[in-house]
This record gives C-alpha cells, structure tokens and sequence, in this order.
C-alpha cells in the first residue's frame, strides 16, 4: 500500500524480519523495486539493509544486577516467544547477567524463563508462573507484561515491591505513574527513531547505508517496583 502511494523509502517498526522463522523475500522484493527501508528491533543477515536495536542483552544486564544488588538470588525472566530475535537476545543478556551476578549456569537460568504473549494477560500468566517457583522477582520484556506481573503478585496476596520486584521494558508514556511506579529499561526511542531517519534519508539520496547494525545502549530507571529482596530469602551480609 504504501509503494502504491509513491513514498520514498519505509521504516519497519518490528516486523517480520524480527521473526527468526519468517520469509524475508518480500524485503528483497521491495529492494527489487527500487524503495529504500531501514529496519528498527529486529537483525537478520538475510535482509540486505540498516537495522536499527537496542542492545537487549545489555539491558537485561542491568535489570539483573540492579536485582541483584538488591539482595534478589530468585529472578524470572517473562518474555516473547523464542522465535523473536529481541527475545533470544534478552534471554542470552539474562543468562550473562546470572551467571556474572549470582553464578548461575545458563541450564540453571532456564528454569527462571517463561515465555508467554506481550500483554497483561501474558505477563500476568508469565509472572504467575515465575512466582510459583519461587521467584521474588520478575524482569518483564515489556512494561505492558509487567503491569500483568503485578496483577499477579497481588491475586497470590504479595505486595509489590515489598514480597515481588518487578522491572519492564521501554519506559512507556504514563507508566512512571501507575501503582507502583514502575522500575523500567528506557528504549532510547528518540535516537533510534533519528538514527533511522537519517539512514533512510541517506539511502533516499542515493547514498546507500551499509548492512550493519546500528545498536543504542538502553538506561535502566529506578523507580518504585524494585526493593530489597524479603528477609527470609536475602542472603547473609
């Protein structure tokens, strides 16, 4: 639709050639045609154009050492399904982290992953889950997921942070005041969406971007669903 209203180039927001399982021969059909795009969250090698992410692993490395300074030894990862690249990467920066901070072995760390959908349901059922195994704490792939987290403390009578932390992802509009306000991961949105723009742009003048990566460091932000670990599984100082 949008090649049939004549536009100059296209932007993928987390499309297709985020699905490690999905046919990319329609990206080199619209190549074929002439139309520049640029790709945001989501790498393939199979798609010949500038890709645009944030660095997933490190932000799940922030999200486990913040936990873990807190005195959490127990942390559940509620993610997408595995075929996403974001998510293979959040879990591998997950894995890294505990390792790094707890020293977890990754078959160790894959018994505190739960994959689901990216809603509130999804991360409730995730978060359920997670709870139930223990964990007194919960990183979310979305802030939508960590609402659904919180939904689910609070049907299993847990306050939130006293008994569960729980982080999301992104630093969505308005979710710095939701009860609690939420601890997140910041997208650096805005140098992404120029990063892409200016590579899309260079591609329309006709000075073709190179099929690399551009990737943007994510900021963790503190805010009111993490606090220390509860008394009775914080370890000894």
């Amino acid at each position: 639709m949008l090649v049939e209203r004549g536009v100059a180039g296209i932007i993928f927001v987390s499309g297709l050639h985020a699905d490690t399982t999905a046919d990319m021969t329609r990206y080199d059909q619209l190549r074929g045609k002439g139309v520049p795009y640029v790709l945001l969250n989501g790498f393939s090698p199979k798609v010949q154009a500038p890709f645009v992410s944030p660095d997933d692993r490190a932000a799940m490395r922030l999200a486990v050492t913040h936990l873990a300074a807190l005195g959490h030894t127990r942390i559940g990862l509620a993610v997408g399904p595995k075929r996403f690249v974001p998510v293979l990467r959040k879990i591998e920066g997950f894995q890294e982290g505990m390792r790094e901070r707890l020293g977890l072995s990754p078959e160790e760390s894959e018994a505190l992953i739960q994959h689901s959908l990216y809603t509130l349901e999804g991360g409730q059922a995730a978060a359920g889950a997670l709870i139930s195994r223990g964990c007194t704490a919960v990183v979310c792939a979305s802030d939508m997921m960590a609402l659904g987290a919180i939904r689910a403390a609070r049907q299993q009578g847990l306050d939130v942070p006293r008994d569960v932390s729980v982080v999301g992802f992104d630093d969505s509009p308005l979710i710095a005041f939701t009860d609690p306000p939420l601890t997140t991961i910041r997208q650096p949105v805005q140098a992404m969406g120029q990063a892409a723009v200016r590579a899309l742009l260079e591609e329309v003048g006709g000075t073709p971007a190179p099929h690399s990566e551009f990737v943007f460091m994510p900021e963790l932000v503190v805010r009111g669903s993490t606090a220390s670990a509860p008394a009775a599984v914080r370890p000894p100082s």
